[in-house]
């Protein structure tokens, strides 16, 4: 039996500078949604509940999110609440705090757990900001990858002449005024953050 040979796909095949661009777009805001996705998961000294945004509790054998197994309130700038629908899972989800990286102590009285936020102190500010730094250029990287992919693209067009070498030209250009849009969104997101962490309330 002849079997056919098929090349492996290289990723995307554009047609238009359009094409590229646009793909090239959706991509670098995909790594900014990302970015403050994940940002949110950094705690300030206010009481967030997207900080347990990451918090997966081993429900009846499934990695199942927080919010999905209790009822999560902030009653008060500096407390959260969490009470599981189940509440024979108070323990397991108890653990799941203690042993996460946000240096939280959580309490419970068997119906629910009473999650203080307490002021974050010195060290831990810059422990934050540092990681946030990572998280920040982590996505910058990204950002300069979708660009790195979309130049190829407009290389690959005009050396198929489907464009011509003005359109080359002119879609670098695009792209890298694009990848100065996103490169200033994701230093003023880390900004705003990085006041919130150091912000003494």
């Amino acid at each position: 039996m002849k079997t056919e040979q098929h090349a492996a796909p290289s990723g995307p095949v554009f047609n238009s500078v359009k094409e590229v661009e646009s793909s090239t777009k959706t991509r670098m805001e995909k790594a900014l949604s990302d970015l403050q996705h994940e940002m949110a998961t950094i705690r300030t000294g206010r009481a967030s509940l997207s900080i347990l945004d990451n918090l997966r509790v081993d429900y009846y054998g499934t990695p199942t999110p927080l919010n999905q197994v209790a009822n999560l309130h902030v009653p008060e700038p500096n407390l959260i609440t969490i009470q599981p629908w189940d509440v024979s899972q108070i323990g397991l989800i108890e653990k799941v705090i203690r042993t996460s990286d946000l240096g939280l102590n959580p309490a419970n009285d068997g119906k629910i757990i009473r999650l203080p936020i307490p002021p974050l102190t010195e060290e831990r500010r810059k422990e934050l900001v540092k990681k946030l730094h990572h998280v920040a250029e982590h996505h910058r990287v990204a950002v300069r990858n979708v660009r790195r992919d979309g130049n190829e693209a407009v290389k690959k067009l005009a050396k198929d002449k489907k464009i011509t070498e003005d359109d080359d030209k002119k879609a670098h250009d695009e792209i890298q005024k694009m990848t100065d849009t996103y490169m200033d969104k994701i230093d003023a997101a880390s900004k705003t953050k990085e006041k919130d962490i150091l912000e003494i309330r």
